[in-house]
């Protein structure tokens, strides 16, 4: 085999290959709503690309240290302990190319070669695949759409072998929206101190919450757990800055040492420039921030009760992040002209010939469902819901 096992056996991101033929779609002029990738439909607020044209001007455009420029990672600091509620030291952040990487990076120096990893699905597709990429087998946890897609601390322990080494726990969540109590996660945190098991918590939508709902990292629970945990975050979701590439994790010294040099084999440092940017993003408020929250908030609102109003399908109403799992299994078995919808992935296929791109829950361990993000502007979720309620009917009545 020319290529390594490990290699063969990821699969690419089904959420940037429906994102991309929706693309193409639009270029030849083909008219397509999508609801695709997770990306908010925002420029970076004026005052972060500012700093960042400053930043050139200053010739700050060389190195940094490999994990972070210090000034970024004492910025980090004081907004984990300002808004979450944790301390942690700047030897103890790493800044890293992108939430993901910052995932990869923490599951690089935790899981090694059959360790078993913890996942509730339905979850967000890289997961499973960095954990494989790392030696790692993952162990699903069914969640229900009754409990809102969450996982109970019950489910966790039943899940637990001599061979779990890490929980992976995204709240708020991609793809389902489902935001953790504070209840919820303790109970999750006494589980995880108990057996020793590791939390990987990625909280890249910790600002997109809605209706009163708060956000609470797990690692609040104790200093056993914080000691457990690492964090996740990133200047993404938050500040309309996905192209930008800036990640962070918060993590035990010994854990936040071996990143460390794991990243400066990896990458060396992140962009100077974009770093630069963030401390801006990070210390600085111009408004921009609580205009987007309304934003999203008005679109959730809007896309839940148009979905609500259509027969043949449902949805759980997410209480954060960018997302609406809908449930289209009522559409299974059933044709689009002379093609059989079997499934997510055939219902989305076929959708995109009706000008909507969705992403099949098949991606995310939910096959009954697709996941729509409403990071567009109302006036496409419309029309997108629209067409996809016209989709629905002719499918149902082709049965």
């Amino acid at each position: 085999m020319r290529i390594t096992k490990r290699a063969a056996a990821i699969s690419p991101s089904l959420t940037l290959e429906i994102t991309a033929k929706a693309k193409k779609l639009k270029q030849q002029g083909v008219s397509v709503v999508s609801f695709g990738a997770g990306e908010p439909d925002f420029n970076t607020p004026a005052p972060i690309m500012e700093a960042a044209k400053h930043a050139m001007d200053a010739g700050y455009t060389k190195y940094t240290p490999a994990s972070g420029s210090e000034e970024l990672k004492k910025a980090v600091c004081d907004k984990l302990l300002k808004e979450n509620g944790l301390s942690y030291e700047p030897s103890q952040i790493i800044v890293s190319c992108g939430a993901k990487h910052s995932l990869y990076n923490a599951m690089q120096a935790l899981i090694e070669e059959g360790d078993e990893v913890i996942l509730p699905s339905p979850f967000w597709l890289t997961y499973p695949e960095l954990v494989r990429l790392c030696g790692g087998e993952v162990v699903y946890v069914e969640t229900k759409a009754e409990n809102a897609f969450k996982m109970t601390a019950k489910d966790f322990e039943k899940a637990i072998t001599s061979h779990t080494k890490a929980l992976i726990l995204n709240s708020p969540n991609n793809p389902t929206g489902a935001v953790y109590t504070k209840e919820e996660l303790f109970a999750i945190a006494e589980v995880a101190v108990k057996h020793g098991i590791f939390v990987i918590s990625d909280e890249i939508y910790e600002k997109l919450v809605y209706e009163g709902t708060q956000h609470v990292s797990i690692a609040t629970h104790s200093e056993a757990m914080k000691d457990l945990t690492v964090v996740i975050n990133g200047m993404s979701k938050a500040f309309a800055m996905t192209g930008w590439r800036i990640g962070y994790l918060a993590a035990p010294k010994d854990v936040a040492k071996a990143i460390s040099g794991i990243q400066s084999h990896e990458t060396s440092n992140p962009c100077s420039i974009a770093q630069a940017a963030s401390v801006v993003a990070l210390t600085e408020d111009d408004g921009s921030l609580a205009t987007m929250q309304q934003a999203f908030a008005e679109r959730r609102k809007f896309a839940v009760a148009r979905i609500q109003e259509m027969q043949n399908v449902t949805c759980v109403v997410p209480e954060g992040a960018f997302y609406i799992m809908v449930n289209v299994s009522a559409c299974y078995g059933k044709k689009f002209g002379e093609t059989e919808i079997t499934g997510s992935v055939s219902f989305a296929s076929a959708l995109l010939n009706r000008g909507v791109a969705v992403i099949p829950g098949a991606a995310f361990g939910a096959d009954d469902y697709v996941r729509l993000s409403y990071a567009i502007s109302k006036e496409e979720i419309a029309e997108g819901l629209n067409r996809l309620e016209s989709f629905i009917q002719e499918v149902i009545n082709n049965g």
